[in-house]
């Protein structure tokens, strides 16, 4: 059962929802801006709970049930500060990231989704779990499943796969991604693998998906008008998520 946390005199030095409750489903797109488009363009009865540094926070309905949607900024140590506080300063069981991303394989369109089982990533934000190996960063496979379920019943394209989170936007070293493609790596963004480590740290439930604005085998892009409206069928899918909690 979708559940609400009251966050009456809890807050963080990054989240004051001031009393505002959070659900237990969160989406988290990285541009607060978004985040707004998301609650005025999908959820009702929208309320604000966060503006602290301008990342937004909203918690509304969809289809009756409770979500909120924050951003999140850019990179994994910012993903990092906010997933930690939603899920161990307001309960929050289920965060969804919804983003776009650059695809390393050549059969993948723009516009489509990519839905990240795993992700690798080059940087040194595991190193804080002192593990006797190298872990690899997944998917809660309960919203795994339920977004490859409502995948079917939409019939929407989407890769499932190993994505890679990079600490580097502008790399240096113009060979790393078709490294990473060689080995069947879908796509680049910056913030899944942290999400994933900080939710099973914690034995929470994390998923990230993503509309594909570049391909860059092909050097393919959307342009910054068409990365704000392409991602509605990344939003049909990740919604109903909401009902599994």
């Amino acid at each position: 059962m979708a559940a609400l946390h009251s966050t009456e005199g809890l807050s963080t030095p990054h989240i004051n929802p001031k009393g505002v409750d959070i659900a237990d489903t969160i989406l988290l797109p990285g541009d607060p801006l978004r985040a707004k488009f998301i609650a005025d363009t999908f959820l009702e009865d929208v309320v604000q709970f966060n503006e602290v540094r301008n990342i937004l926070g909203f918690t509304g309905t969809y289809q009756g049930t409770p979500v909120s949607v924050m951003g999140t900024g850019m990179g994994m140590p910012s993903i990092g500060i906010y997933s930690w506080e939603l899920i161990h300063t307001f309960g929050v069981k289920n965060l969804v990231r919804v983003g776009s991303i650059g695809a390393m394989q050549e059969n993948i369109d723009l516009h489509d989704v990519i839905v990240a089982a795993s992700a690798s990533t080059d940087s040194n934000f595991l190193s804080q779990y002192n593990l006797p190996g190298t872990w690899a960063p997944t998917a809660s496979w309960r919203l795994l499943k339920g977004l490859v379920d409502e995948a079917e019943r939409q019939d929407a394209r989407i890769h499932v796969g190993n994505i890679l989170s990079s600490d580097i936007f502008y790399n240096f070293d113009d060979s790393v991604n078709a490294r990473w493609a060689a080995m069947g790596v879908l796509g680049v963004e910056m913030e899944s693998a942290a999400l994933y480590a900080t939710a099973a740290e914690a034995g929470v439930d994390a998923l990230g998906l993503f509309t594909v604005s570049d391909n860059l085998v092909s050097d393919t892009h959307l342009s910054a008008e068409e990365r704000q409206t392409a991602f509605h069928t990344m939003m049909q899918l990740a919604l109903p998520l909401a009902a599994l909690s």
